[in-house]
C-alpha cells in the first residue's frame, strides 16, 4: 500500500504539492515511485524557468521506464533538488522528503484542480 500525505494536494499524473504562502513545493508520489521502480535519472529543469500546468517540467528514469513530469501549477521554478542529481535514489527512499522543484505560483487557484488525499486515495485504487 502506497503512502499517501495528508495536508498535500496531489495531481492525476501522481505529482504533489505542498503550498507554502505562494510556493509550491513539487515531488512525485510514493505511489509513482513504487510503480517505476528503482529511479536512476532525474531529469531537472533550471531555476528561473517558467512552468505551466499540466505541462512537462522533466522526466524520472528507472530500470523499468522514462516517465514524464507534469507541473501541477504555473509560476516560476524558485529551485531545484540539486542532491537528485547525484542521489536520483532518494526518490525512492522517501518520495514527499525528496522534492523536486520549488515553484512560485503565478496563479493559486490552479490548485482548486488538484486532489485532497481521500480523492488520490481513490484515484490510485
Amino acid at each position: 500500500m502506497s503512502r499517501i500525505i495528508e495536508g498535500l494536494l496531489y495531481s492525476e499524473s501522481h505529482e504533489w504539492v505542498k503550498v507554502e504562502g505562494d510556493l509550491a513545493i513539487i515531488g512525485v508520489s510514493d505511489f509513482a515511485q513504487a510503480e517505476m521502480g528503482d529511479i536512476t535519472y532525474v531529469d531537472l529543469p533550471s531555476e528561473g524557468d517558467e512552468v505551466q500546468a499540466g505541462e512537462e517540467f522533466g522526466a524520472l528514469e528507472s530500470v523499468k521506464a522514462s516517465s514524464e513530469l507534469y507541473c501541477p501549477v504555473s509560476g516560476t521554478v524558485e529551485a531545484v533538488n540539486e542532491d537528485l542529481e547525484s542521489a536520483p535514489e532518494k526518490v525512492n527512499e522517501d518520495a514527499y522528503a525528496a522534492w523536486i522543484i520549488k515553484v512560485r505560483m503565478s496563479d493559486p487557484a490552479e490548485l482548486e484542480a488538484l486532489m485532497d488525499a481521500a480523492a488520490y486515495e481513490q484515484a490510485i485504487k
